[in-house]
């Protein structure tokens, strides 16, 4: 009797185990009753009635990536390309991911494969190279619209790389070599007439500088000229009026002035250690008897309006009688 309650206790152990499942993270189990789909067992523990329900699908319900194998398409301009795909879904409905279809990730990728012909084979060969966010999002809509009964959401669809014949690679790279040549020329050439536009634009302002500058010199020249020349007729005129006033003792005066500074020129002359007078030297003297005449003159002048009688001898208004002295030598060393 007790062996017999022993077995009977070890039976609905056994059989309470049969009946516990425990669904993992990130899972979603179908269950099925009789081979009919009843439940889909989120994460957690649950309770089943064994040998009535059982596991029938295992469903990753997280995001999943499925790799395109490369392709080789045929463009608009046919041209021959290889492609490579990738795919990003997730399964938002375990049982219509478990049920409608019979192999959810060969489906994908067929899907995605035909779409991608359909796709790239519209468009030319420079459109497939430029337009991959177009292409993207095109396959996107389209592979996501066709899985949607299936309960799974295409959340990305990328093109990996296109791969063009080698020829046409070739070909595209002698392209874009030229392509950046021109634009290294035109660069150069638009540097090159800005750089004469400058230098052009220097030069006009360096000349209108010049000829400004040229032309303030010449008026101040002038200008200079100017003064100078009424300068000299206020001299000339003050000349004069001392020549009309006194008579040949001021011409003499103005006459030994000169001769004296031309002599003091020729004794701090650099260059010569002995000068010869090939001149009169009686008529420096005579002309300084005549500066003597006038200053007796004026002394004179000045007694008589002071009451004083003069103590020098009347002026004849003739110079001194001349004497001939021997000729003066001044050495210099």
């Amino acid at each position: 009797m007790v062996e017999l309650l022993a077995a009977l206790l070890v039976l609905v152990l056994i059989f309470i185990m049969m009946g516990v499942r425990v669904v993992r993270q990130g899972f979603v189990y179908t269950i099925e009753r009789l081979g009919k789909f009843t439940l889909a067992a989120e994460p957690g523990l649950h309770i089943i009635f064994p040998f009535v329900d059982r596991v029938g699908r295992k469903i990753n319900m997280m995001e999943q990536v499925l790799d395109i194998p490369g392709q080789e398409i045929i463009t608009a301009d046919n041209a021959m390309v290889g492609v490579d795909a990738v795919v990003f879904f997730q399964v938002l409905d375990a049982g219509k991911a478990a049920y409608e279809v019979a192999n959810l990730y060969q489906a994908i990728m067929a899907l995605t494969t035909t779409n991608l012909r359909t796709v790239m084979g519209s468009m030319d060969l420079d459109e497939t190279l430029s337009k991959r966010d177009e292409i993207n999002a095109r396959l996107l809509s389209v592979v996501d619209h066709a899985t949607s009964p299936w309960g799974v959401k295409i959340t990305r669809v990328e093109i990996k790389d296109i791969r063009p014949p080698l020829d046409i690679s070739e070909a595209m790279a002698r392209q874009m070599k030229a392509e950046r040549l021109k634009r290294a020329e035109i660069l150069e050439a638009e540097g090159d007439k800005t750089s004469s536009i400058l230098r052009a634009e220097g030069e006009k302002q360096s000349a209108i500088l010049q000829a400004e500058g040229k032309r303030e010199a010449a008026f101040r020249d002038a200008e200079a000229r100017e003064r100078a020349a009424e300068a000299e007729a206020r001299a000339t005129q003050m000349v004069s009026d001392a020549i009309a006033q006194s008579g040949n003792q001021a011409i003499n005066y103005f006459i030994a002035q000169e001769y004296t500074k031309a002599v003091a020129k020729f004794a701090t002359s650099p260059n010569a250690k002995t000068i010869l007078f090939p001149v009169e030297a009686t008529n420096l003297i005579g002309s300084l008897g005549g500066i003597a005449e006038l200053t007796r003159e004026v002394l004179g002048d000045g007694e008589r309006s002071s009451g004083k009688p003069s103590s020098g001898k009347p002026s004849s208004g003739q110079p001194l009688p001349p004497r001939r002295p021997s000729v003066p030598v001044t050495d210099r060393k």
